[in-house]
Formats: structure tokens, sequence, C-alpha cells
């Protein structure tokens, strides 16, 4: 099973993440978390990499719900979307929380993860 939804732009990086934080807000997620791997690397051990960012999204909504349903999945929030440099553009994906939470026996999660998952999936598609 896929565990990311995928695309390629072909904009500046920069561009990308604004996109991709528009687009999320859009659909009400916010940006919690931008985790720039590519200055993390080099500052803690000095490794070039490729530009490469996290971004953390939550919508508060179905975060309450999936934390009612399942006290413990905080430890797979929020929803990750990476932005990187690729050959041809920069790539978007975003992670496919049915996928991620596939472990978790849980159908009233399973119910969120479906949710979030189409709106995540509308995301990247609509960039």
């Amino acid at each position: 099973m896929p565990y990311v939804f995928a695309k390629t732009l072909d904009v500046p990086f920069d561009e990308a993440i604004e996109r991709v934080t528009d687009a999320l807000g859009e659909r009400g997620f916010g940006v919690l978390t931008t985790i720039d791997v590519k200055a993390t690397l080099k500052k803690k051990i000095d490794v070039d990499f490729r530009p490469y960012t996290i971004l953390g999204a939550c919508n508060p909504s179905f975060a309450h719900q999936a934390l009612q349903a399942e006290p413990h999945i905080g430890a797979m929030l929020p929803c990750n979307v990476i932005v990187q440099a690729v050959e041809g553009g920069v790539e978007v994906a975003a992670v496919d929380p049915v996928a991620s939470m596939a472990a978790v026996e849980n159908a009233a999660l399973g119910d969120v993860a479906t949710q979030v998952r189409t709106i995540l999936r509308e995301v990247v598609e609509s960039l």
C-alpha cells in the first residue's frame, strides 16, 4: 500500500512551500511545525543535503476526533507533508493517514483517517 500522495511541481522551492501551506489552509489545516532538513543536517552533522522541508500539518477538529478515539494517537500526529528538490522540479508528498494508522485497530480512528486522507489527496492534486 502506498503511504504518500505525491506530485512534482515546476516551481521554485519556496513557492512550492507557499502553495502547499495555502492549499492546506484552504482546507482547514494549519502548519504547526516546519523542519528544514537541509539546514538541520548541515548544522548537526555537517552534511550537504538537497532542499527538503517537513511541514507538520494539523486540522484541530480532526485531531480532536482522533485523540478522543485513540488516546495515544498523538504519537502519530501531525500529518506530515514533505517538500523536496528532485530532478525535474520540487516534489510535494503528503502522508496517507490510512496507511500510517493501519496498525491501530480502531474503527473510529479509521473513519477520521479516511476523511483526512481525502483532504490531503485533494491538497496534493490541487497543486
